[in-house]
C-alpha cells in the first residue's frame, strides 16, 4: 500500500507473476514440469493503471493470455480486475471495473546451461491455445488510442 491508501505499483507485477506462475504451472513441459520449473524469466514489462487500486481484503482477477510466440520467448498480456465489476457483486451487470493492463515479454531459459533456449513444439503448441489479440492499451508513447 501507499501513502494514499492505494495498492503500490510495484505490487501490480507481484500480482501478475503470483496470476502467471500458477497458469503455467498447471500447464506441463516435454521435459515434465512446467516452463516454470524448466525456466522462464522477464525480459520486458509494461504497465498501464487506469485507476487506482484501493487497498482492500478482497481479491481482484487477473484475466491473461498469450499475445505473441517467438522461437525462445513469448509475450503475455494481463488485465487486472474486478470480477463482480464496479458497482459491487451483482449490482447493476456493470462490466469489470479494470484497474490496469500490462503485457510482459517472457523469455524460456536454460537453467543449468545459463541461456535462453528454444521452444519446444510441445510448449509452442499450449502457448498457441492461449493466444489472443493484443492488449487493448489506452495510452501508447506519442499517440492515445
Amino acid at each position: 500500500m501507499d501513502a494514499y491508501g492505494h495498492v503500490n505499483n510495484v505490487q501490480f507485477l507481484r500480482l501478475l507473476e503470483d496470476a502467471r506462475v500458477v497458469a503455467l504451472a498447471a500447464r506441463g513441459s516435454d521435459e515434465g514440469g512446467s516452463v516454470v520449473d524448466t525456466g522462464l524469466l522477464v525480459g520486458r514489462a509494461e504497465i498501464e493503471y487506469l485507476a487506482p487500486l484501493v487497498y482492500r481484503p478482497a481479491p481482484v482477477a487477473i484475466d491473461l493470455w498469450v499475445t505473441a510466440i517467438s522461437t525462445a520467448s513469448f509475450d503475455m498480456g494481463y488485465e487486472v480486475l474486478d470480477e463482480a465489476g464496479a458497482d459491487g457483486p451483482g449490482e447493476g451487470g456493470a462490466p469489470p471495473r479494470v484497474y490496469a493492463r500490462a503485457e510482459t515479454t517472457l523469455v524460456l531459459y536454460d537453467l543449468a546451461k545459463h541461456r535462453p533456449r528454444r521452444m519446444t513444439a510441445r510448449e509452442r503448441a499450449t502457448l498457441q491455445d492461449w493466444q489472443d489479440g493484443q492488449v487493448p492499451w489506452r495510452m501508447r508513447r506519442g499517440r492515445t488510442s
